[in-house]
């Protein structure tokens, strides 16, 4: 039996928190400048995926709050549609969703890092991989410290992210011009392809709104606190997206910015000189200690239920006298170091946004099928959440995901593909796992 309320609410706020503002942020407005030229445009596009994100948060609010369970979408699929599609959800969330994502914010961590102490020449993979490995012996001793080490460096991150927009903002001596209104021809702009491919990485830097759904089991009373983790953390990360990206447009030219990585950086340097750029990447390291850190506290999770319901897996549901499952966390650290010792992942991250997406479309049209089945109606004494302004939040959920997916699948054929390839092996790889898995067969 899971423990129940061994994560406080506020540390469940900070997964949330932290697993969405990673590198995303910081570095895709300049691909975005390329094709769209409007501020108010390029304001909407974060505008937008907030909407999309905090529509899929209401939405998991009620599936987290009607089915509650660690495990995310393994668990939501798994219960709603078959444990098939639960299964294969759950090995893309292994592979894709976590381990390929936190072993780019650790070796991201160790190149700004690297950056910052120029005094020090730094083996960028020995760093990326050290703290992937302190991180995941934090999460594994007991939940006091691991509640802890996400508290306060995700506490870090806000003030960080909040004290560059103030000081950027203060000290700024050219300021550019900043349209939060639109123009005659920014409704084309919003209706374009162009608009709609940025919208693809506007939507993985907004990855992780669902991630209280991944511990829903070890937070207190997760039937009323996981729906208010989900859409206080994920309102949050709007405000500071928008702050963030109107930051970047407000303190430098467009076209310092255009086909750019490092947008932290560059305004940094041109707001503070040499100077401030160091700064800047000794900042943006700090920040993503928090990602790599509430990455491998969700992860785990998803390896902890399957564990639990497939006999082969049955190893990585053991729990700590503490109930923290230490074996499926030192597997994703495990996991996660062997892709930053291999940089296999970067493939992966070509297509990551298109299945990822999948699953959560998957899932958030799963509350229409809960409701069909068993109703609204709460029974007596019953606490669950049911979704605000239903059932809007969810069709304009939808709506989005199938736009950018269909994008997707018109102009980058190969990685759709490929994401095929990835479901069709999850779904080899679950009916093997039930062959292995019945009275009599022996799992090796």
């Amino acid at each position: 039996m899971s423990q129940q309320g061994s994560y406080k609410p506020s540390t469940a706020i900070a997964v949330v928190i932290a697993n969405m503002v990673g590198t995303g942020v910081f570095t895709s407005l300049g691909y975005q400048i390329i094709d769209i030229k409007s501020t108010f445009a390029l304001l909407m596009l974060w505008l937008v995926g907030g909407i999309a994100a905090l529509c899929g948060a209401l939405t998991y609010a009620e599936l987290a709050s009607r089915l509650p369970r660690s495990g995310g979408e393994y668990n939501f699929l798994s219960r709603i549609y078959h444990p098939a599609v639960g299964f294969v959800s759950g090995w893309v969330s292994l592979t894709v969703g976590f381990a390929a994502p936190t072993a780019l914010a650790a070796m991201t961590f160790a190149a700004y890092l690297d950056s910052a102490l120029t005094a020090v020449e730094l083996n960028r993979m020995l760093i990326a991989v050290l703290l992937v490995i302190i991180v995941t012996v934090t999460h594994g001793r007991n939940h006091r410290a691991s509640g802890g080490l996400q508290n306060w460096f995700t506490l870090i991150k806000v003030g960080l992210i909040l004290g560059f927009v103030t000081l950027v903002t203060l000290s700024v001596d050219t300021p550019q011009p900043l349209s939060l209104l639109p123009s005659d021809s920014d409704l084309g702009v919003l209706t374009s392809s162009a608009f709609a491919v940025s919208l693809i990485y506007v939507n993985y830097a907004y990855t992780g709104w669902n991630a209280a759904t991944y511990i829903t089991s070890e937070v207190d009373d997760p039937a009323r606190s996981v729906p208010r983790v989900l859409i206080l953390g994920t309102a949050v990360v709007i405000l500071l997206y928008l702050a963030l990206n109107a930051t970047f447009l407000y303190a430098v030219p467009m076209q310092l910015l255009e086909g750019r990585l490092e947008i932290g950086v560059i305004v940094a340097q041109n707001t503070f000189g040499q100077t401030g750029a160091l700064i800047m990447g000794a900042v943006l390291s700090l920040l993503l200690i928090s990602t790599v850190s509430a990455m491998l506290m969700a992860g785990p999770r998803v390896l902890q239920v399957m564990g639990e319901d497939f006999r082969l897996f049955r190893w990585l549901s053991v729990r700590h006298a503490d109930g923290v499952p230490r074996v499926a966390i030192y597997s994703q650290g495990i996991l996660t170091a062997l892709f930053i010792l291999t940089s296999t992942f970067e493939s992966i991250l070509v297509f990551s946004g298109f299945i990822l997406g999948l699953s959560s479309l998957a899932t958030v049209l799963g509350v229409f099928v809960l409701r069909y089945r068993h109703g609204i109606d709460r029974q007596p004494g019953e606490q669950t959440y049911r979704t605000w302004l239903y059932p809007y939040p969810p069709l304009i959920y939808s709506g989005i995901v199938i736009w950018t997916l269909t994008f997707i699948t018109i102009n980058r054929p190969q990685e759709a593909g490929i994401a095929l390839a990835v479901i069709l092996g999850g779904c080899l790889c679950y009916w093997l796992t039930e062959r292995a898995s019945r009275p009599g067969t022996n799992p090796n």
